[in-house]
């Protein structure tokens, strides 16, 4: 058969729904520069990072985004079994992420979060709005997972040292960080002409100024959250991302985190869930399994 006679199959719910969030990790990665992580220029402060590795890992995770959709919404319900069904489908990612990338943790806060916001947008098709996708999010993360196994991680280390909040409370709250800092950020700068990338950017910065990232801490203690923090504000209020005294401020954040060998991973894994919630509420999603 011709290629030009062809006729393309409407993409499902499921299906479109793991797309956004493969794109949204896609081009959170790509968005440069950004301060101390992988993105087009090199691999930030990682040396065991590169875009590529970061393509691939974030591919590797449509099955696993697609399975938990598919769940969400043949469940209608936010109950413990669909909870524990997600779980199993984060760790079947989580294991195709580690086979693709050799080992290295490329996206395993991001499964979280944007697994969460895929099943979430699953349960209610038709409300989307960021507020509702959030709010039912929030009550899957709060249900236990009994067949989840209690690894030590390096979030589980640095919440034991200094008290900090993570991942996962960060999704029982509903998203503050993206919720008050990061989608507010975006609009606000799409509004004033910044231009997308700029918008993105400033979006990070905004997250990145409240944020505690358990990545930073574990990789350069209070002091280095503290430089974060305090960089993030001095670009957005030299004027952000795309005035000439912002991106100096910036190239200042991108310096002095990579002195400290500081990368905000975790602001990174937010970051992808606010461009999620974005495309969500936009409406760029069917309404059925198809």
């Amino acid at each position: 058969m011709h290629a030009f006679n062809l006729h393309l199959v409407p993409l499902g719910l499921a299906d479109r729904l793991a797309d956004m969030a493969v794109d949204a990790l896609i081009d959170e990665a790509d968005l440069s520069p950004k301060p101390a992580l992988v993105d087009r220029r090199g691999s930030g402060a990682h040396s065991d990072l590169h875009l590529g590795l970061m393509h691939a890992s974030a591919l590797s995770l449509w099955p696993a985004f697609r399975a938990m959709a598919e769940s969400a919404h043949g469940r209608g319900v936010i109950d413990l079994p669909l909870r524990e069904a997600l779980g199993q489908h984060g760790r079947d990612g989580e294991a195709d992420m580690l086979r693709t990338t050799a080992g290295v943790n490329t996206h395993r806060g991001a499964i979280w979060a944007l697994g969460l916001l895929v099943a979430a947008a699953a349960l209610d098709p038709d409300d989307l709005a960021a507020e509702s996708v959030t709010r039912r999010a929030a009550r899957l993360a709060a249900l236990p997972d009994c067949f989840a196994t209690h690894t030590r991680s390096h979030g589980v280390e640095v919440a034991q040292r200094y008290g900090a909040r993570g991942a996962r409370e960060e999704a029982q709250l509903g998203f503050p960080a993206v919720m008050n800092k990061g989608l507010p950020q975006l609009r606000a700068s799409r509004k004033a002409g910044a231009g997308e990338q700029n918008a993105r950017l400033d979006a990070l910065l905004a997250i990145m100024s409240t944020l505690v990232d358990t990545c930073v801490l574990y990789r350069a203690g209070p002091a280095g959250l503290e430089a974060m923090r305090r960089g993030a504000d001095a670009v957005l209020a030299a004027g952000g991302s795309a005035s000439l005294a912002g991106r100096r401020r910036l190239h200042e954040l991108d310096q002095q985190l990579l002195a400290l060998n500081a990368s905000p991973g975790g602001a990174a894994d937010l970051l992808a869930a606010c461009l999620l919630i974005d495309r969500l509420e936009q409406g760029d999603t069917p309404r059925s399994l198809g």
